[in-house]
């Protein structure tokens, strides 16, 4: 059973579990998204007396908080218990694309040239990681969303606005790979 679950999956189930579940929250009239949780923990720990953002009843977004949990549980067991140990397994292309910025191929789950320790003590690592988590803060918050609400519930609930969010990801996401990455690397 270990090896079954350890294998590469095609994407057609991880496709066909999404699904149900948005289709369990549509049903339920629910919507997912993970930028919601850091609203929800806020307004739990007594935001709401600072900010009237956070003065909801976050007790309606308990469900969410489990999935939360969840991920990171999911997260922990899937690296200590079903990992063969190996890197992230990317294509010949990418890897060459990324040499080209001066990033090795990867010996674990993010490349080390960004996300290592040395690389975060280092000033222009910080900077980079500290102006790219508020970029992400800000544009979350702005787009009334994150990337995963809106491209997987806000598209199945055929909001416009969603549609609209997802465009914008997509060209920032082409601006910063062909544009402004390299010019940061």
């Amino acid at each position: 059973m270990l090896e079954f679950i350890q294998q590469p999956w095609t994407w057609w189930v991880s496709g066909a579990l999404i699904a149900g579940i948005m289709f369990s929250l549509l049903f339920f009239g629910q919507s997912f998204g993970f930028s919601s949780n850091l609203r929800t923990i806020c307004s739990a720990a007594g935001g709401g007396k600072l900010l009237k953002f956070f003065d909801f009843n976050w007790r309606s977004q308990l469900w969410n908080l489990v999935f939360l949990v969840g991920a990171i549980l999911g997260g922990f067991i899937a690296h200590q218990f079903l990992s063969n140990g190996q890197p992230v397994q990317i294509s010949e292309n990418t890897i060459n694309d990324l040499a080209q910025l001066g990033i090795g191929a990867p010996t674990s789950a993010q490349p080390d040239e960004l996300f290592s320790l040395e690389s975060m003590l280092s000033l222009k690592g910080f900077a980079i990681l500290a102006l790219g988590g508020l970029m992400v803060g800000f544009g979350s918050r702005y787009a009334g969303g994150c990337t995963s609400g809106h491209a997987i519930s806000g598209l199945s609930d055929l909001q416009v606005p969603s549609l609209i969010a997802v465009i914008g990801f997509f060209a920032g996401g082409l601006l910063m790979t062909y544009v402004l990455l390299p010019l940061i690397l």
